[in-house]
């Protein structure tokens, strides 16, 4: 028969067996999770698209820019372009706000209106750092051009 001496032993060591095994598990997770991201990162990477930018103008004598850099593309993925014609080209023009954000997509060349959508959908996700103005962000203008080839 068990004694209350070895029983009382027993509650005793219970808990801190518990805590480290709990302590173990956490460390393998964790360890998982960081080898899963850096391979992730590995894996994927987001497309940046080579886009032309100007300044917008303005008509204030004060803007004028002595030292300027265009917006860096933050995240671009590309847009999913359906159909079977492999010429299909769709141009766009854009505004990268001070925010980073893309304002007003405008399509300057078509190619229907399915893939219109579908790059239009795309563009309005896309995030930039935005232009900077003597190290103050403005706002810039691009074009951007798709195509299936």
């Amino acid at each position: 028969m068990i004694s209350l001496r070895h029983l009382s032993g027993v509650l005793v060591l219970m808990p801190s067996l518990c805590m480290a095994a709990i302590n173990c598990s956490a460390v393998g997770e964790d360890s998982a999770r960081i080898s899963l991201k850096s391979r992730e990162n590995l894996l994927w990477k987001p497309a940046m698209h080579e886009a032309e930018f100007a300044d917008i103008l303005r008509t204030n004598a004060n803007s004028r820019c002595e030292v300027t850099e265009p917006p860096e593309a933050l995240t671009t993925p590309n847009p999913l372009l359906s159909g079977t014609d492999h010429d299909t080209k769709v141009s766009v023009s854009l505004i990268v706000g001070t925010d980073g954000r893309v304002h007003s997509p405008l399509i300057l060349e078509s190619a229907g209106e399915n893939q219109d959508r579908a790059v239009l959908d795309a563009v309005r996700h896309w995030r930039y750092r935005p232009a900077m103005c003597n190290g103050v962000p403005t706002e810039a203008e691009g074009k951007v051009e798709f195509s299936r080839r």
